[in-house]
């Protein structure tokens, strides 16, 4: 399994193909969804690769609700060939994938930035915390300075 490939929450996954938590957990639970890993703070993580294998459409738009009736399989084919079509297809899904992947990078870059975020906060928090300890006293004294040039003391 490569490092690079996202990984997406039950929750990610049920909301990117239109289906709901349940039905992503009895798919995993299946064996339909290969490749799962089980995170501590996340809970269980589905790679798109495996959502696409097990029929899944990611982040695929719903059609219109007043979508007109599909044209004839002659209107819509003529001087289109069954390779041509399936050509097409392939085309599609790998755009439909290459998107589902920046959709989960971006996301999973977002999680990285709000968890470094909240580590410089609680670094922030120590630092503060440090001052307030840190006698008076001694935070106004820097101590001896000295004089480059001649007759310095040496």
């Amino acid at each position: 399994m490569s490092m690079n490939r996202p990984l997406l929450t039950q929750r990610e996954a049920a909301a990117a193909c239109g289906v709901s938590r349940s039905t992503i957990r009895r798919r995993r639970e299946a064996g339909d969804l290969a490749d799962c890993v089980q995170d501590d703070e996340r809970g269980w993580l589905i790679p798109v690769e495996s959502l696409l294998a097990a029929g899944f459409r990611v982040n695929a738009p719903s059609p219109p609700e007043d979508a007109a009736p599909a044209a004839s399989s002659s209107e819509t084919t003529a001087g289109v060939g069954p390779d041509d079509v399936a050509a097409l297809r392939a085309e599609l899904e790998r755009e439909r994938l290459s998107h589902a992947l920046k959709v989960a990078e971006a996301r999973h870059a977002a999680a990285l930035a709000l968890a470094e975020a909240g580590h410089l906060r609680t670094q922030l928090g120590f630092v503060g915390e440090i001052r307030r300890r840190w006698p008076q006293e001694r935070r106004q004294s820097p101590g001896p300075r000295f004089r480059a040039g001649p007759g310095a003391p040496v």
